[in-house]
């Protein structure tokens, strides 16, 4: 089944572009995307995940078909951000997930909005972007339009081998959506926040998945930051990379279902 796409108005006339699907009585969640994804991302998750989840999945600002204001880009404001849409989508609470630096999204939107936050998923996700990125001085000296091969480059560093062609292409579509101004913004969000666990409690279940062939996020890394969640678990996939959603949307979909259906009510 294809999904179809929508807008919604969330805070200060902001327009977000988002998909939805499952029984609208069914326990929610909202799935937040990496850096210069889209909702598309989840295309392959939301494939398997059974009727009885309510899975919504935003575009997040400057992102894919969303607006893309020249400001707004803090992490604090991202975050934001996802509790407008939950209030804009008339949900008083969800199960919260999300991919790599959706998931510093998702950790800094549970210790501000811990009353919207039901549990987090997060996948691949980092505990601290204090140390800069080696790509920071390629982003920062990019213009318009910016160059499909980088941005080829920048996706396919993420992913393994077996995510297929096609949808690496996809991908990079999405990718080639989001202007300059916002490649700057929101990585300058993103490596200069404070890192969500260290500047609040997080109290809510957790699921933590992560790859042990992740270039970017050391197994210490993952350690460290399930250490600061109480009531997390971390799971580790073997012979998988950074983008685990990509290379094993099925089991990813598994788990989620499975995490989500045996919350305490």
């Amino acid at each position: 089944m294809r999904l179809e796409q929508q807008s919604i108005l969330v805070a200060d006339g902001l327009r977000l572009p988002y998909v939805a699907q499952g029984d609208p009585a069914g326990i929610p969640v909202v799935l937040l995307h990496a850096y210069v994804d889209s909702w598309r991302s989840f295309e392959p998750v939301l494939a398997h995940l059974p009727h009885s989840i309510r899975a919504l999945v935003p575009t997040q600002r400057g992102h894919g078909d969303a607006d893309k204001p020249t400001f707004g880009y803090a992490l604090e404001q991202m975050a934001a951000d996802a509790a407008a849409f939950l209030h804009a989508v008339e949900l008083d609470a969800a199960v919260i997930v999300g991919s790599s630096s959706g998931g510093y999204v998702a950790q800094r939107f549970a210790v501000d909005f811990p009353q919207l936050t039901r549990a987090l998923v997060l996948i691949g996700s980092p505990r601290s972007l204090r140390d800069k990125p080696a790509i920071l001085d390629a982003v920062f000296a990019l213009e318009d339009p910016v160059d499909r091969a980088f941005v080829r480059e920048f996706v396919a560093a993420t992913a393994s081998r077996s995510v297929p062609p096609q949808f690496l292409d996809a991908m990079c579509d999405e990718s080639c959506k989001v202007p300059a101004h916002v490649w700057k913004a929101a990585l300058r969000g993103l490596t200069e926040a404070m890192p969500p666990s260290e500047g609040g409690a997080i109290g809510v279940p957790t699921l933590i998945v992560w790859g042990d062939q992740d270039q970017f996020l050391s197994r210490g890394d993952q350690e460290r930051l399930a250490a600061s969640i109480p009531r997390s678990r971390f799971v580790v996939y073997e012979g998988v990379g950074h983008i685990v959603h990509w290379e094993q949307p099925e089991r990813v979909a598994v788990d989620l279902a499975t995490f989500v259906e045996n919350l305490p009510s």
